[in-house]
């Protein structure tokens, strides 16, 4: 069992760090689809200007979150921005996430809520220049 132990706390701030980067990679997608049309994204053509200001904190929140940098506030910044986006696009059209495309919105703004209390991880600028490394 101290084996495992070791191992958990070992890997555990690790695991974050690659749950920050996968998590950014997919959110700046979302944000590049807004702001450049890639990929493209027919529902994105004609944009209204809440959701350039949605793809301009998905691109730029996603690329510090991807570093690691400044994670907790931009983190719970994009957890905000996830909850107004189910709550305004979503919630409208049906009560359940599986019937109004939320799905992705809700796992969003969990995840970044995580990051936003456990920080970046191991692998991150903000554990570079603040010495959070600790794994308690």
């Amino acid at each position: 069992m101290a084996d495992l132990d070791g191992f958990a706390a070992t890997w555990t701030p690790r695991m974050l760090s690659i749950l920050r980067i996968v998590a950014a990679l997919l959110f700046i997608e979302h944000g590049t689809s807004k702001l450049f049309g890639f990929p493209h994204n027919p529902s994105f053509d004609h944009l209204p200007p809440l959701l350039w200001v949605a793809g301009i904190l998905e691109f730029g929140g996603g690329i510090l979150v991807l570093l690691g940098l400044f994670t907790r506030p931009v983190a719970f910044l994009l957890s905000g921005e996830m909850a107004v986006a189910y709550f305004m696009a979503h919630f409208p059209r049906a009560f359940l996430p599986l019937q109004n495309g939320g799905g992705p919105a809700v796992l969003f703004c969990f995840v970044f809520l995580f990051l936003a209390v456990a920080g970046g991880g191991a692998w991150s600028l903000d554990a570079l220049r603040g010495g959070t490394r600790r794994t308690t």
